[in-house]
């Protein structure tokens, strides 16, 4: 049984019953083709002749080819799983990644943007137009909600109740949980739902029930999102990076700074383990401790 054969069949597993992302899926793919790739180098042609042995192989060149450690995790780590599919339809028996430990790696600290940073971003949209109503909402709905890009392309208008100020959202894994939005988001939003969309919306026959759509009144898509706020940035002239992670980075980083508990933003950004929120303490320490040391009149000796 050759990898290829297969590998469709993992890939509709992953779509259909684990709701992956299409960059999800696209990792995946590329990791087992990277894996077919050395297959072949190595002529072993069956995914049931893999052993213990070429997967030690498979390792050392992976760490060769200079990549990270974060990058070898995951191919190691994308295999596994593929291997846990094909046990689970009896299609091998025993799994050959199971074995191997994954190489430990620190998890970068998540940048975040200031609230001086921030009151620029907001400053520039023109809200006498349809596009830049609409930007102001992308905006403050990624930032007031902390909620993945994707889930911001996938809101539909029924999951938005102003009555009680919370959108319903559907994250990785087809979790759901409610996320509740601030007075500058509800202010955004309505002014977008109630005038720009509306003529955006006549610009095509389309009856989306999507929240926020693209200047030819479709559906925008995740990277339609990146774009404006790139724009956003450009027109801001703030020598900074900005992309839909980086504002939940801040909305969590803004919440801990704010006192708000751990347990809580867990829920807030959807995380299934409370340690992928933890990293966020660590943004919040350095916070406080640079704070501290420009502050404080012993934090330095400035003889």
């Amino acid at each position: 049984m050759n990898l290829k054969t297969y590998m469709d069949q993992f890939i509709e597993y992953l779509q259909i019953e684990k709701n992956a992302s299409p960059y999800t899926i696209q990792f995946y793919r590329t990791d087992l083709e990277t894996f077919e790739a050395f297959m072949q180098r190595e002529e072993v042609y069956d995914l049931k002749h893999v052993t213990y042995r070429e997967v030690r192989i498979f390792l050392t060149e992976l760490y060769n080819n200079a990549l990270s450690k974060r990058s070898v995790s995951r191919k190691i780590s994308s295999l596994r799983s593929f291997y846990r599919f094909l046990e689970r339809e009896k299609l091998i028996v025993g799994n050959p990644f199971t074995q191997l430990s994954l190489p430990k790696s620190e998890k970068p600290v998540p940048g975040f943007l200031y609230e001086e940073e921030l009151e620029k971003l907001f400053c520039v949209s023109d809200l006498t137009t349809n596009l830049g109503q609409r930007n102001q909402a992308l905006l403050e709905v990624l930032y007031g909600t902390g909620i993945r890009v994707s889930e911001c392309q996938q809101l539909r208008l029924q999951d938005i109740d102003f009555s009680i100020g919370t959108i319903f959202v559907k994250g990785k894994g087809r979790k759901e949980r409610y996320v509740p939005f601030g007075s500058f988001a509800e202010a955004a939003l309505e002014k977008y739902l109630f005038h720009g969309r509306k003529k955006l919306l006549n610009k095509s026959n389309n009856k989306t029930e999507n929240v926020f759509l693209n200047a030819r009144g479709n559906p925008i898509t995740t990277r339609g999102i990146r774009t404006v706020l790139n724009k956003i940035v450009e027109k801001a002239s703030i020598n900074i990076q900005v992309h839909p992670h980086k504002l939940r980075h801040t909305f969590a980083t803004h919440m801990l700074n704010e006192g708000a508990d751990l347990r809580s933003v867990q829920e807030l950004l959807g995380h299934e383990s409370l340690s992928s929120t933890q990293i966020y303490t660590h943004v919040s320490k350095e916070h406080l401790k640079k704070a501290y040391m420009k502050s404080h009149p012993r934090a330095n000796d400035k003889k």
